[in-house]
């Protein structure tokens, strides 16, 4: 995974971000200074892009592109290591008896279950994710996030998905926000930040906007919708405004950051309702899993179902995938 990356495409230009987060009166002018969201236009834009259709040799691809970036995921208090092993083979082999189906992007995992599922991955490719800082609330002191952080990259998590202090950012305490996230980020070391938002709690689309060039700021990675747990989760609006905020990061800083949208995705219909957001508000380079992820589990059952019926001719019902 090589999300921050910079292009030779890019033409750097003078912003105002490197003196943005220098204390919190530049962090609030710099976030309310960006551009309000015209709710009615991206709502109506999300609904438009949502009618594409595409042709068969196309939904094939497609299909195959969105498998290539679930996360394929498992958040449960009563996860156990064999729940963990089998996840992993799903994995790695989503469809066994159809050998050129691709692999996930990674297996998302508590952090005490992040050394069972690198035992299960190694050597794949498959990158082992985790949630930290408190996961899904996170209603406690940053020693606890960051110790949280440390027990999932100690036991060799590849990628960190963080939730925001919700509160802190509702009330304005941006700075708060950015030197937590900084800090999360430097807990990391080599793996990559995936920062939640929690865009069902922002209220806005301006507060997204806004969280979402916070955690680029502070050298997120990706910006991610949900945690899963909260209702709305994703949604194609909700993720225009976020693809919108990657594409512009881009063209100031000439880095390319991600996105992920959680919860709620669960047919293949809606898995290319994104991809088609993905391409005409952020770009064709970001369809790769290296910038675009999906966090779910249930949606790849129905993308297994949908690539058979491509392959097929028809429908082969649900008995021949793994349901979890």
């Amino acid at each position: 995974m090589t999300a921050t990356t910079s292009s030779p495409a890019a033409t750097a230009t003078p912003s105002p971000l490197a003196d943005a987060t220098r204390d919190e009166a530049s962090l609030r002018r710099f976030l309310h200074g960006l551009p309000g969201v015209d709710q009615v236009g991206v709502e109506q834009r999300a609904a438009g892009l949502g009618t594409r259709s595409i042709k068969k040799a196309a939904k094939l691809w497609a299909i195959d592109t969105a498998i290539s970036m679930v996360d394929l995921t498992t958040l449960e208090g009563a996860d156990t290591q064999g729940k963990v092993r089998a996840l992993a083979a799903k994995a790695k082999r989503p469809d066994p008896e159809r050998p050129d189906t691709p692999q996930v992007a990674a297996v998302c995992v508590y952090p005490d279950m992040v050394e069972t599922a690198v035992e299960a991955l190694r050597g794949t490719g498959i990158h082992v994710a985790s949630v930290a800082t408190g996961f899904p609330a996170g209603r406690t002191s940053r020693e606890i996030k960051l110790a949280d952080t440390k027990i999932a990259v100690d036991a060799g998590a590849a990628e960190i998905d963080m939730v925001i202090d919700r509160g802190a950012f509702l009330q304005g305490r941006y700075l708060e926000v950015f030197e937590e996230i900084q800090a999360i980020k430097a807990a990391c070391g080599s793996a990559h930040l995936k920062v939640i938002l929690e865009t069902g709690e922002l209220a806005t689309y301006d507060n997204v906007r806004r969280a979402s060039w916070l955690a680029l700021l502070a050298g997120g990675d990706f910006i991610k919708t949900s945690t899963g747990k909260v209702s709305p989760a994703a949604t194609l609006p909700v993720t225009h405004v976020m693809l919108q905020a990657v594409r512009d990061w881009f063209v100031q800083t000439g880095e390319l950051r991600g996105v992920k949208p959680a919860g709620g995705i669960r047919t293949t219909k809606d898995a290319i309702k994104y991809l088609v957001a993905v391409h005409e508000v952020a770009g064709e380079q970001w369809l790769t899993p290296d910038l675009f992820r999906f966090g779910a589990s249930s949606l790849l059952n129905d993308l297994l179902l949908q690539r058979r019926t491509q392959a097929d001719g028809h429908y082969s019902g649900p008995d021949y995938v793994t349901v979890d």
